[in-house]
């Protein structure tokens, strides 16, 4: 999988399985070329010498390491390496996230010292985090890549979320210990950069986003069926309509550029036509529910086409228990007897003994067999993958042993034998193989990479469950090592043999609409034209003419500051041997100027970062070539030459000869600034004798600016705009070579000030103006309850405090106190808010709210509160769990107090919130964590540090008979387990309680009692097995779990699932 990444993405809420080059993220620099080193791997039975460099490409020689890492708790570090274990390998792990809530590893290249230039190596590799409870839970993920000087360290920036493997309850982390494991298989191969996907194999791959791979490989599967993709050229578009906008166009343009193009092809397009943001396509999603989802959006579409999602059945086989796909659907058709206790309801006639099950009135054209690879584990609380191997044949035959998996009254004329077509491969990173024309040959889609492969690469290996390495020493009796394939298939689509010749159909150009031709076609000469321009770009010089035309056009309306935006001007693409005169008569064709009365100059950027007309060029310059001339002009050594034409006019307003400049000629350039309308535009240039004095040009300035010739006006001097604005008052009675005028320099001129005390205006002298408009910035407010909607626009200033912004919000919401909004920023590269908010006057000004790392966003969200900002961040929130006494019901309550309270306030708090069963009872907090009581809060403790985000707190009523303990009395803690036979491991659940054991009490009396306050019935309390625990510490009983989940146990480490799947448009 290869892909890039943005800097991290700060509240990552999904198990997004994301491949990434090893940054600091969020890291703008790539990783220094000397960095890294080619990984020569060394099997672990074999001396150091015997490298993968000496096997055969295909059959690459793995290695296996552990590593052990104590003390895990106590790495000070924000990353730690391991030690290499293979030729320069080694692993690399942050701790706590590379900047992701998530744990983070990767593979690394470390010694880079003795490495020859150009080095590189293909890794397959797997990472993993062991389950030292049961290796079934153990968290491993795969992938490959091409290690070389530029990304020498490849991995999972969000390997497993850190709550998972910082929790001793999952078993990741034991004894402050958690184990590594990796395997890597190194060979060399074809430089994946020189790689040509379209010429080695006929096809084109596409391009990941971030973490789209799960979405390629079913674009490429659902693409290489012919007869979807016709009904997709078929489905009804416009040439009005955008891809960005409309799926259906977009998925035709990616199927044509699929089919005609030569490289491999984004898939952007498409899912912005989803309503997808940058955070979405960087989230992991489910390809499964991906297939539905789409399937659905386009059904209405395709039935213009005569296609519809039915021609294609969907069906989801168990994999767990299952040998292989037969086995699967025996399990999919198994008759269930309904009796006993699970009689089924008949109307009328009550419960009866009945037998459920399932038989096909017949199958579709196209099968979709989606395999169940992952299955949630109830008794862990999370998903758990399934490894075991599966096999699946080249012809499945649904007619088998008398047509068992159809109805009585299915059509059995239709002979449902089926042809493998492709299928797709889940290892922590999806890709797909598929057989285009269900030929012998075979061809792994793997993002942009397109490769052939054989027959059992592409299924045999792909089956999944444990595979033995050949042993090293055979004449020795060594345990062969067998190690699991975590890559193994989830999907698989097979094609009925009597449908062949439909499904697999010619789709050519006459299957696309006209106008998608035209629009895709002109898209791909316009791409060719592109890049044929970048291939003769060293034989090409641009240059790029500004004019008075373009000043007057620019200045005031795209921008206020220097004289132009030269990317806005036109280009004129000139072969670098052509002489300078033959660009002159490009430009008298253009514009209609002699060459005689036309006069260049270089443009120059000064040390204060402004960017002026600098000097003429001369008539020696004028007699080189294009491309000497660009040498000469241009340090920066780009191939653009950028040039101001001077062009003088007479009377007549037609062109005349520039006059001679000598070295006392200054050329400078006049905005006017009205300070009534705010507005700022160019008014034209003149020479001034750099002996003279502004004085001396007052009246043709009011000319030029349409004043009355005596008209008072003051100069200011526009001297920078970076980083700070510098515009200074020109004193009309000094030379210009005094004011340290020269060639290039701006002088923007206004009204003089009148002081009448009637007119206001915002900004009354241009500096104050040019400082507005340098610190401008317009906000983007959203609701943090909507955040993808604006709610309004503030035009602001980057220098307003945190009172202004907050003041101006409030005004805009209507609302009295600016103390009661609360802001958060934006995370520009996830597109959400950040997770923390803006304290109160926790920045200085709204520059700093916008920042976010080396990105400045435009985009605030706001949250009104219920209380002033500052009182709020003096309390303290707590979620509290309040258990009722007498009735089995659980109310969530929200405490907010002063930070210094106690558990004491907290009580007293509560009590006017719930209902008590008498008026005098009395309350307790506890700490609940995984189902058992951890701590009885004092009621002196101080509530601050108490965190409610990992633990529950749960409040109830002190029962009677514990309130007057004797002095050998016990107050235990009881909790409900279950035993898990196949994981010997015990599994907390419900809600724990605490128990007084009475001195002299026998067991069958605290059984009783148990039995009493857990209000249950003799035949469901008998069904407990047995007791265990120290009496005075604490006391399990063992059973099922029967008891529903309730929503509040949410914070207690549930499972995070993959982001569902949503397409908006």
């Amino acid at each position: 999988m290869t892909m890039m990444t943005p800097p991290p993405i700060e509240q990552q809420q999904e198990d997004e399985e994301m491949l990434v080059p090893r940054q600091e993220l969020p890291a703008a620099a790539p990783a220094p070329a000397d960095a890294a080193q080619p990984m020569e791997v060394v099997a672990q039975t074999e001396p150091a010498n015997n490298t993968a460099e000496s096997q055969p490409p295909e059959d690459p020689q793995t290695s296996r390491f552990t590593w052990t890492i104590e003390n895990f708790t106590r790495i000070n570090g924000k990353k730690h390496y391991s030690e290499p274990f293979v030729v320069g390998g080694r692993v690399l792990i942050f701790p706590k996230g590379n900047n992701v809530d998530h744990f983070s590893m990767y593979l690394d290249v470390a010694d880079s010292a003795n490495l020859p230039y150009g080095w590189n190596r293909y890794a397959q590799f797997s990472l993993a985090v062991v389950n030292q409870i049961h290796q079934k839970y153990t968290i491993r993920k795969d992938t490959q890549h091409q290690f070389n000087a530029r990304e020498s360290d490849w991995g999972f920036t969000s390997f497993m979320p850190l709550g998972d493997l910082y929790d001793p309850s999952r078993g990741y982390l034991v004894n402050d210990t958690v184990v590594v494991e990796a395997e890597v298989a190194v060979r060399r191969m074809v430089d994946y950069w020189t790689y040509d996907s379209k010429k080695e194999t006929g096809f084109v791959g596409l391009k990941n986003q971030g973490a789209t791979c799960y979405m390629n490989s079913l674009l490429q599967t659902l693409y290489h069926i012919p007869y979807f993709r016709k009904a997709v050229y078929h489905m009804p578009t416009t040439e009005n309509d955008m891809p960005s906008g409309s799926i259906p166009l977009a998925l035709q343009s990616l199927f044509y550029k699929l089919q005609y193009s030569d490289n491999s092809v984004a898939t952007k397009e498409l899912t912005k036509s989803f309503g997808w943001d940058t955070y979405d396509s960087f989230m992991q999603h489910d390809v499964q529910e991906l297939n539905r989802v789409l399937c659905e959006k386009l059904e209405d579409k395709m039935k213009f086409s005569g296609y519809s999602c039915y021609d294609t059945a969907d069906l989801q086989l168990d994999v767990k228990g299952c040998r292989d796909v037969y086995a699967s659907f025996d399990k999919y058709v198994e008759v269930e007897r309904l009796e006993g206790d699970n009689k089924y309801h008949a109307e009328q006639y009550g419960l009866q003994d009945a037998k459920k099950g399932v038989l096909f009135l017949d199958f579709p054209p196209v099968l979709q067999l989606q395999l169940k690879r992952f299955e949630y584990d109830y008794m862990r609380d999370t998903m758990v993958k399934i490894n075991d191997r599966y096999e699946f044949p080249l012809q499945l035959d649904l007619d088998r042993d008398d047509g068992k998996y159809l109805a009585p009254d299915a059509d059995r004329s239709i002979r449902n034998l089926y042809t493998l077509h492709s299928g797709g491969v889940h290892g922590g990173h999806y890709y797909a193989f598929i057989r285009p024309t269900l030929s012998d040959q075979w061809y792994k889609f793997d993002d942009e990479r397109v490769t052939k492969e054989d027959t059992k690469k592409a299924l045999e290996e792909q089956y999944g469950g444990e595979e033995e390495l050949p042993q090293i020493n055979p004449g020795f009796n060594n345990t062969p090592f067998k190690f699991t394939k975590y890559s193994n298939a989830y999907m698989l689509v097979y094609i009925r043999e009597s449908d062949k010749d439909k499904i697999m159909c010619n789709v050519d150009e006459k299957d696309i609409a006209e106008h998608l031709r035209i629009r895709l076609k002109k898209e791909q000469e316009e791409k060719e034209h592109k890049k044929k321009e970048k291939a003769e770009a060293h034989l090409y010089t641009i240059i790029k003419v500004a004019r008075d035309e373009d000043l007057k056009e620019q200045i005031g309306k795209n921008i206020y500051f220097d004289l132009v935006d030269h990317e806005k001007v036109r280009s004129f693409r000139i072969q670098k041997q052509l002489p300078f005169t033959s660009f002159k008569e490009e430009v008298a064709k253009e514009y209609g100027i002699p060459v005689q009365f036309q006069r260049f100059w270089l443009w120059a950027k000064r040390q204060n970062h402004t960017y002026r007309p600098n000097r003429p060029l001369g008539p020696n310059e004028e007699a080189q070539s294009v491309g000497q001339l660009r040498e000469v002009s241009n340090k920066a050594h780009n191939a653009e030459l950028k040039l101001f034409l001077e062009v003088e006019t007479g009377l007549d307003l037609k062109p005349i000869h520039p006059p001679e400049k000598s070295k006392e000629d200054i050329l400078l350039f006049f905005k006017l600034y009205n300070p009534e309308k705010e507005e700022l535009c160019f008014v034209g240039r003149l020479f001034v004798k750099s002996t003279g004095k502004p004085s001396e040009i007052l009246t043709k300035l009011n000319e030029m600016a349409g004043f009355a010739p005596d008209e008072e006006i003051e100069l200011y001097e526009e001297i920078k705009f970076e980083p700070n604005v510098m515009c200074e008052h020109i004193d009309k009675k000094l030379t210009f070579r005094s004011s340290q005028l020269e060639d290039g320099d701006i002088i923007c001129f206004q009204k003089s000030p009148i002081s009448d005390g009637e007119t206001q205006v915002r900004y009354p002298d241009v500096p104050s103006f040019l400082e507005y408009v340098h610190n401008r910035q317009v906000v983007h407010f959203r609701s943090l309850e909507k955040p993808k909607e604006d709610d309004f626009c503030l035009e602001l200033s980057k220098l307003h405090t945190y009172d202004d912004v907050v003041e101006r919000v409030a005004r805009q919401l209507g609302l009295d106190d600016p103390s009661k909004i609360r802001l958060t920023s934006h995370n520009c590269y996830s597109q959400q808010p950040k997770p923390q908010p803006i304290r109160y006057r926790g920045v200085e000004h709204l520059l700093d709210m916008l920042v976010h790392y080396n990105q400045t966003s435009d985009i605030l969200y706001y949250e009104v509160l219920d209380i002033p900002l500052p009182e709020l961040q003096c309390l303290k929130t707590l979620k509290v769990a309040f258990h009722h006494a007498t009735k089995d019901e659980v109310v969530i309550h929200s405490i907010r107090l002063p930070k210094n309270s106690t558990i004491s306030d907290v009580i007293t708090d509560l009590k006017t919130k719930v209902e008590l069963s008498n008026p005098d009872a009395e309350l307790r907090l506890l700490e609940v964590f995984y189902h058992k009581i951890y701590k009885i809060f004092p009621p002196h403790e101080k509530i601050e540090n108490i965190n409610d985000q990992y633990w529950t707190l749960r409040a109830e009523e002190i029962p009677e008979e514990e309130k007057n303990l004797g002095p050998h009395d016990r107050l235990i803690h009881v909790y409900h387990f279950m035993k898990d036979p196949n994981q010997n491991q015990i599994q907390n659940f419900g809600d724990p309680f605490l128990l007084v054991i009475r001195e002299g009490e026998t067991a069958a009396e605290i059984l009783e009692r148990i039995q009493r306050k857990l209000r249950v019935t003799d035949e469901e309390f008998a069904k407990r097995r047995d007791v265990y625990g120290a009496w005075e510490q604490y006391l399990g009983l063992e059973h099922t779990d029967t008891t529903p989940k309730r929503s509040y146990t949410a914070n207690q480490n549930r499972h995070t699932f993959e982001k569902p799947v949503k397409i908006y448009n």
